[in-house]
């Protein structure tokens, strides 16, 4: 059985927390919750409606990076099985068990409970908008592994994109905030990582917000267009109701 939620955790180096926090609240429209942690070093982007799925970190050490939250009903056997699987467990705590896919890409079980997908949140210019997708950036060197290893574990059905063949998604049976999809990059080797993408009903409109929050463009698609935010860390906004999950007609 796969998860029943899925999270994204914005991980940022301690010099960028601020602001990657204030640009991404800014992209949403989600509040930011009250610090937690040990180190005060979590926090939650909460939206006007519905369960949480964006979350922030402080890191202690290390670059910017996206990672995944699975939410199981037992982190533990989860994991377990995820091992069994080609993954690396790193850490155990009570509250949550922290991975190392076996390309490389951190990821943790945990138990929080979620089931409700908020709105999309319709912008002054009259676009629509939200943070719909994560996506898996594999290089060819582990991609067949990790494409097999996270179909697994999320227990999803692999759907390739015929149009843009390099990219599938991972199609799981339960409605969450986030799609998950996968690219195989055109690098041979390295670690996997991961982006967010932003879905909009008005692309143009929406890279015209961002970058009037501090994004910058880094090129344009066919579907979508790649920015990076003002910490560096690059994602995407495509051309997909967040709504319906549906291209424009």
């Amino acid at each position: 059985m796969g998860p029943f939620w899925l999270s994204a955790f914005l991980d940022f180096a301690a010099e960028d927390f601020e602001d990657g926090c204030g640009f991404w609240r800014g992209v949403t429209g989600f509040e930011l919750s009250p610090a937690r942690g040990e180190d005060d070093e979590f926090a939650t982007l909460v939206p006007p409606v519905g369960d949480d799925y964006l979350r922030v970190q402080r890191l202690a050490s290390g670059p910017t990076r996206i990672h995944l939250d699975l939410h199981v009903p037992d982190p533990g056997a989860a994991a377990d099985a995820a091992v069994a699987s080609g993954a690396e467990e790193l850490e155990d705590r009570e509250e949550y068990v922290v991975l190392r896919s076996p390309g490389g890409l951190v990821f943790c079980f945990v138990t929080a409970p979620a089931s409700t997908v908020p709105a999309a949140l319709e912008w002054p210019g009259g676009d629509e908008s939200m943070v719909y997708q994560v996506c898996l950036d594999l290089p060819v060197s582990s991609y067949d592994d990790e494409l097999r290893f996270w179909a697994s574990i999320l227990d999803a059905r692999v759907e390739l994109l015929e149009e843009v063949p390099e990219f599938s998604w991972l199609r799981m049976t339960t409605p969450m905030a986030l799609d998950v999809l996968v690219q195989r990059l055109g690098r041979a080797d390295g670690p996997a990582s991961a982006h967010l993408d932003v879905g909009a009903t008005d692309r143009a409109e929406e890279v015209a917000r961002h970058v009037g929050l501090g994004a910058s463009v880094v090129g344009e698609h066919r579907f979508w267009t790649v920015l990076r935010d003002p910490v560096g860390m690059t994602y995407c906004i495509t051309d997909r109701d967040p709504s319906t999950r549906t291209l424009p007609a």
